[in-house]
């Protein structure tokens, strides 16, 4: 089975997503993919036969069909993904009528979430850079991909993260990370972006990592 949730309505969006993942049966292992760890070989290995240690999987996309090669990959492989024993979620922004088609004929459940337009609105990055001090892995990621949904930059994103350590140091708040940890993530938000430009990376995907394996 296959489920889409999808639109810039990113609150709503969340929320219903969130009580999927709850309505998951405990005994189903949950895998979450995004650019960053994408593996085709292993998509290909969910989607012809059941886990290692669990019978049934929910294998969930972040993201991940903004990418061309990535999207490709994966929309010529969604009916197959649509047999399987698996469930596969994708968690995606706005998306144009030819993939909606494509997702319609692999029998996906469809699930659009879309703002009025006199109701666009900005997002507050102060959650993203609160949940990264918490070192609250999992919120820093849902409120980065909100906030990229909703049309932050990654300057923006990157400077209140930036701001925050910052402010930790100077009030000498080290109940969640060492002084020289802090240190040491700040030194890389001042040329994360620029450097991964300056390599032809994607800076997205790369400040997406650095949130993800800070800690």
């Amino acid at each position: 089975m296959i489920y889409l949730f999808y639109g810039d309505d990113t609150e709503k969006k969340f929320s219903v997503y969130e009580k999927f993942i709850k309505a998951t049966p405990q005994n189903t292992e949950t895998l979450f993919i995004s650019r960053n760890n994408f593996n085709p070989m292993q998509i290909e290995s969910l989607y012809s036969g059941s886990g290692l240690f669990y019978g049934k999987s929910t294998i969930v996309f972040s993201g991940i069909l903004e990418n061309e090669e990535t999207r490709n990959f994966l929309l010529d492989r969604l009916n197959l993904m649509g047999d399987a024993n698996n469930v596969f979620a994708f968690l995606e922004g706005k998306l144009n009528k030819p993939v909606i088609d494509i997702f319609k004929k692999a029998r996906a459940e469809l699930n659009y979430f879309e703002l009025p337009k006199e109701k666009k609105e900005k997002f507050d990055n102060f959650l993203v850079a609160n949940a990264f001090a918490n070192k609250d892995k999992l919120n820093t990621w849902i409120y980065f991909r909100q906030a990229i949904d909703l049309g932050a930059s990654l300057e923006e994103i990157n400077g209140i993260i930036f701001w925050k350590v910052k402010d930790m140091i100077l009030k000498k708040n080290f109940s969640k990370f060492k002084e020289e940890q802090l240190k040491t993530l700040i030194s890389r938000l001042s040329y994360l972006l620029p450097e991964a430009r300056k390599n032809g990376q994607d800076a997205e995907a790369a400040l997406e990592k650095f949130l993800l394996e800070a800690f």
